[in-house]
């Protein structure tokens, strides 16, 4: 009797214990870091709900997230009626349900206006563009909304902004603000289409008006678009050079300018040729411009002017001129983009391609040379030129250039000009011509900006050659005549425009030049069979004989020039590149002034450091170097040495030495 009492005793125990047990609310477990993470920080941007801080205000007050993001106006009006819910919480919880709002509709067909069809009756079609149009109404007002309940969050919350630098939702806030801006010019250039971009925006009540303050150079220029760079992923660059900060990221797109010369003409004396308007067309001012956007209340000293006074700017600013933005008194980083305008460039001129149809002569519209300037002309800040190789394009500086977009000692104080050539040409001929459209360039603005002087140039491979050339002086008439060992030169030796191709003249503008792997003294690549076979493909720009054909009537003929004085000196540029060339015995020993400052960057193939046999594949090192060099760097690589890491940050280096010489800039 005794053991059947301590059994049931010992069930009782047994029992209590795992009703106890089953009764228990909180137990815990170890989580992934990255759930942990997941959770503090994604948001109706990266999942398809709303983030733990804005569910925890909702879950306060009872009410379901789902029906709050289906009636925001609803729901932030309830949660307005509950004192205990701090404005913080209030009003970043309010700024991600109408930007989830907003989201809903986007994704939903009734907003789509790519989904109108040309099967439909005239009558369907309006009917259903009604409803788009309506629907994109509702779209841009919860985003007004979401940008007024983002920035009181943002400026005008009881903690100062500076108070909340370590919290994650300030982060999100931030992210909610920049994006609605960049959805409400989209939204409304969708609603409202028009050849260019509106300068107000009526969203319901509210009013945007645009505001050209901090980025006076486009104010009275049209836009062809104004793109978010948000949604932009771009093939091809290694990195994205970004600045973080507040504002909306924007590319402005400036309308293509017109042409005042025909592209097919080739102009044999550039620098006297009467252009109309005065301006080589060949000269391309930036296009594709970055710009950062923010959008202020007019009047909003309290949370209540913000949410309701219906004036606001929309504040563009040119991120390369203000790092700063002033908001409600305080100072704070402004958001750029700096590679967005750039790849946007290379995507759609898809020069590359050009590249190489104009090197077998498939494509003349770009034989004369073209000038790029990267970002709106800068008085103060100091010229990069850059000139490719061959068969090459500005796409052979994406590296470079983005590098130089991404430090902000080089941003700060350089600008960047990119140059297209036609590399089938003579290689004195584009000297010549490229001599011309520089020195063009540096003219266009006031003569004594800081700009113009003290440039830097950069040459890779052909483009180094050419390089060497621009900042040399020789008269080579008397050595072509030599080499031709032809009497009858003496019929036009006195031509001006042969002499002003043989008697070269340095560019005064630069002060400093960087050669990379460049063939000073040719290759005999340039005399392998595949590449003679490649040689008798490429052929001498059409235009370019022609105009010269058409220029030499009555002097000689083309046909007798080409005979008596061409005589190999007359070559495309792949054959130019030989060692064997009659240009690589008239240029070879042409040096850079005495005096000017240039260093020498090459590539080594090879796992000997003997420099009898070093080579980079297709340029030896010693067609490579240049006595008088203030440096030369021998980088592990092939002939396309200026993509690698070394020979980037090699570059860097030497721009930075460069304004240390200049004191503009102190390491220290």
């Amino acid at each position: 009797m005794h053991e059947k009492i301590n059994k049931i005793a010992l069930l009782c125990t047994v029992l209590m214990t795992a009703l106890l047990s089953g009764c228990q609310v909180v137990s815990v477990k170890e989580q992934a870091i990255n759930v942990t993470i997941n959770n503090e920080r994604d948001s109706i941007l990266t999942r398809d709900k709303l983030s733990e801080a804005s569910l925890n205000v909702l879950s306060m007050t009872g009410r379901e997230a789902r029906i709050c993001t289906e009636q925001p106006q609803n729901c932030v009006d309830a949660l307005k009626q509950i004192p205990e819910i701090l404005d913080e919480e209030l009003l970043s919880t309010a700024s991600e349900l109408y930007l989830a709002k907003s989201l809903q509709l986007g994704n939903s067909a009734g907003c789509k206006s790519s989904l109108l069809t040309k099967t439909q009756s005239e009558e369907k079609k309006q009917l259903q563009k009604q409803n788009i149009e309506k629907c994109q109404d509702q779209q841009l007002v919860m985003l007004d909304q979401s940008i007024r309940y983002s920035y009181a969050y943002l400026f005008k919350t009881q903690r100062a902004p500076q108070d909340r630098i370590f919290d994650n939702r300030q982060v999100q806030i931030r992210d909610f603000y920049n994006l609605a801006i960049a959805h409400l010019i989209h939204v409304y250039s969708e609603r409202h289409p028009s050849k260019e971009v509106s300068r107000k925006i009526q969203v319901g009540n509210s009013i945007y008006s645009v505001d050209f303050e901090n980025y006076p150079e486009i104010k009275d220029q049209s836009f062809e678009k104004l793109m978010s760079t948000y949604n932009m992923n771009f093939s091809g660059l290694r990195s994205i050079t970004r600045r973080d900060g507040f504002g909306s990221e924007f590319v402005v797109i400036l309308p293509e300018e017109k042409r005042i010369t025909p592209n097919k003409k080739y102009i044999v004396d550039p620098l006297k040729y009467q252009y109309q308007e005065g301006r080589n067309p060949n000269i391309h001012a930036a296009r594709y411009l970055a710009t950062t956007i923010t959008a202020i209340p007019k009047s909003g000293n309290s949370v209540e002017q913000i949410i309701n006074s219906p004036e606001f700017h929309l504040k563009l600013y040119d991120p390369y001129k203000h790092e700063k933005v002033t908001v409600a008194g305080k100072q704070y980083s402004l958001a750029a983009n700096f590679s967005a305008p750039y790849g946007l460039w290379l995507a759609e001129n898809n020069l590359g391609r050009s590249a190489y149809l104009v090197l077998i002569d498939r494509d003349d519209n770009l034989t004369m040379p073209h000038l790029y300037m990267l970002e709106p002309y800068n008085p103060k800040k100091k010229v990069i030129v850059l000139i490719h190789g061959l068969a090459s394009s500005p796409e052979a500086w994406i590296r470079l250039t983005n590098d130089v977009m991404g430090d902000p000692v080089l941003r700060e104080n350089f600008q960047v000009w990119q140059v297209f050539y036609s590399t089938n040409m003579p290689i004195l001929e584009s000297r010549y011509q490229i001599n011309a459209l520089i020195q063009q360039a540096f003219k266009l603005n006031k003569p004594n900006d800081p700009a113009k002087k003290d440039a830097v140039l950069v040459g890779h491979s052909m483009g180094g050659v050419i390089a060497r050339l621009l900042v040399s002086e020789a008269n080579l008439i008397p050595r072509t005549e030599e080499l031709l060992n032809n009497r009858r030169i003496e019929r036009f030796r006195n031509n001006p425009l042969f002499k002003a191709r043989l008697d070269i003249k340095p560019v005064p503008n630069f002060s400093r030049a960087i050669f990379l792997a460049a063939p000073h003294r040719g290759t005999d690549y340039a005399d392998r069979w595949f590449t003679l076979a490649a040689r008798k493909i490429i052929k001498l720009p059409g235009a370019f004989l022609g105009a010269f054909a058409d220029t030499l009537q009555g002097d000689i003929g083309l046909d007798d020039f080409l005979k008596e004085i061409g005589h190999d000196m007359i070559q495309n540029g792949p054959s130019d590149l030989s060692k064997n060339s009659k240009f690589n015995a008239l240029t070879r020993d042409v040096v850079p002034f005495r005096g000017f400052k240039f260093h020498n960057i090459m590539g080594n193939t090879m796992d000997s450091q003997d420099k009898a046999i070093m080579t980079d594949d297709v340029v030896p090192y010693q067609s490579a170097r240049l006595d008088g060099a203030l440096s030369e760097e021998i980088i592990k690589g092939g002939h396309s040495i200026q993509e690698t890491p070394e020979a980037v940050l090699e570059l860097r280096r030497l721009l930075r030495l460069h304004l240390v010489d200049l004191g503009l800039y102190d390491p220290d």
